[in-house]
């Protein structure tokens, strides 16, 4: 007995089994696909007429059919069937009933090619949506780091304080990662911006297709030149969530920071009550749960990476069922990037500074060890003489439970005559970060110039 399979009843004699076609569905995910896959086929079907395979009637009914398919599926009234198995033979399936035209729109294409082109216009369009999140992200960091010009605190190495640093400084450092994150997405974009319609199931057609129109008609850059790589290439998937789990590592970083800050032992900052928590049982506690979260979510962008990457190391050339899977951890990755942008983007603004410890903190004398050292090389002592021997007071100093800045002149004087007089100066945050000189170092004037630049970079994104 023939199945009456639409897609490949004619070669089989049973029906799919119901365990099968549950198991190898994927329209309850591939659904979001459903403007993309309409767009793909009016090309193709332009493309069709174009070079005589379907008249200029069919060709209209076919386009009118899909254009009233994304106006069922965006108002709610489309019903979805496990029985077709994805949304290409969805659609084209309720096409063929409003227009027996619709049985040729597969004319010179194979679910491979399609769901492939499919993939790369929805990447580009979500490329696009999240590289405006980024920015407007950035635009969010400079004004607060704009706001916190004034603001020194202790710079960290190992968990360590280390140095002063502008906490503006700090907060645009966030900002370059973020700009890195922008170029990663923009090379997967341009690896998305390919056309692989055409390529069949991986040998191209007998048919004299027009790719170069069909390129033009849905925006794409490039054609691709083989048939066998196109219709198996999921790069730039890889592409798009490598960006994801850098952007997510990046994120789950500056999500550490805020996270420490907030703390009694840090208290830099206070977390706004709207993107926080309490305790069911202490009543005293305020969670950093949105930062948390963020932590937590950059496992999954990882986790997605690793997913995708485990599945394609060992597919042969060239489509193989396998890269069904390809779908979920690409959309998984793509919704938790823009909620977490949206989250920073909302919750930035909110967070506040608390200047006065910030600036009590950064009043540590070991925070100015270095300052010494340098001072002391300026005097023309070799660097490793003078690092030895600041770090010969630090240890007189814990020692005799002393602050560093509290060393008797007596003492000073053993290492260089001149050090009594200039002692005081060294410990005062302002004039520790002016007297950096390093291009690219937290120097107010450099901090300052660059917050301009990103001002200027990013003006349209401030305020929206």
């Amino acid at each position: 007995m023939n199945s009456n399979n639409p897609l490949w009843g004619g070669r089989f004699n049973e029906k799919p089994s119901s365990v099968f076609l549950e198991f190898s569905q994927s329209i309850s995910f591939d659904w979001r696909l459903y403007s993309q896959d309409i767009r793909g086929s009016i090309a193709h079907a332009r493309m069709l007429e174009k070079i005589g395979i379907i008249n200029a009637t069919e060709s209209e009914e076919i386009q009118k059919g899909l254009t009233e398919i994304l106006q069922e599926i965006e108002q709610g009234q489309f019903s979805w069937s496990t029985e077709l198995e994805d949304i290409h033979m969805n659609i084209e399936s309720a096409l063929i009933k409003k227009t027996k035209a619709g049985l040729k729109l597969h004319t010179a294409r194979s679910r491979n090619d399609q769901i492939a082109t499919t993939m790369r216009l929805w990447l580009k369009e979500e490329v696009q949506k999240i590289l405006t999140l980024l920015s407007r992200l950035q635009a969010v960091l400079v004004s607060w780091a704009e706001d916190n010009l004034d603001v020194v605190i202790p710079g960290y190495t190992h968990l360590q304080r280390a140095q002063p640093v502008c906490l503006s400084h700090q907060i645009l450092a966030y900002v370059e990662m973020l700009e890195r994150d922008k170029e990663r997405f923009q090379e997967c974009y341009k690896h998305a911006d390919v056309l692989v319609l055409g390529s069949g199931a991986l040998a191209g057609s007998t048919l004299p297709l027009d790719r170069e129109y069909v390129a033009r008609l849905l925006g794409f850059e490039k054609i691709a030149e083989n048939s066998m790589d196109a219709v198996s290439d999921r790069d730039f998937v890889l592409d798009f969530l490598y960006g994801a789990s850098t952007l997510g590592v990046h994120l789950s970083r500056f999500a550490e920071d805020m996270t420490l800050w907030s703390t009694s032992e840090w208290g830099f900052l206070e977390l706004p009550d709207s993107f926080s928590s309490g305790s069911s049982l202490m009543p005293n506690k305020k969670n950093p749960d949105c930062f948390e979260l963020l932590r937590g979510k950059s496992a999954r962008l990882i986790s997605n990476l690793t997913r995708l990457s485990i599945l394609l190391r060992s597919l042969p050339l060239t489509y193989n069922r396998d890269m069904q899977e390809d779908k979920e951890p690409l959309f998984d990755s793509a919704d938790t990037v823009e909620l977490c942008l949206e989250m920073l983007i909302a919750v930035v603004p909110n967070l506040k500074i608390k200047k006065h410890r910030c600036m009590h903190q950064s009043q540590d004398p070991l925070l100015y060890a270095t300052d010494i050292a340098d001072w002391l090389v300026e005097k023309q002592v070799p660097f490793r003489e003078a690092h030895h021997k600041v770090g010969e007071l630090v240890g007189y100093c814990q020692k005799n439970s002393l602050l560093l800045s509290a060393v008797p002149e007596s003492i000073l004087e053993t290492i260089h005559p001149e050090l009594p007089k200039q002692w005081k100066t060294f410990f005062d945050p302002q004039k520790s970060l002016e007297r950096k000189k390093t291009l690219g170092s937290p120097n107010p004037d450099f901090v300052r110039k660059r917050i301009q630049f990103w001002k200027e970079k990013l003006k349209k994104f401030q305020n929206s």
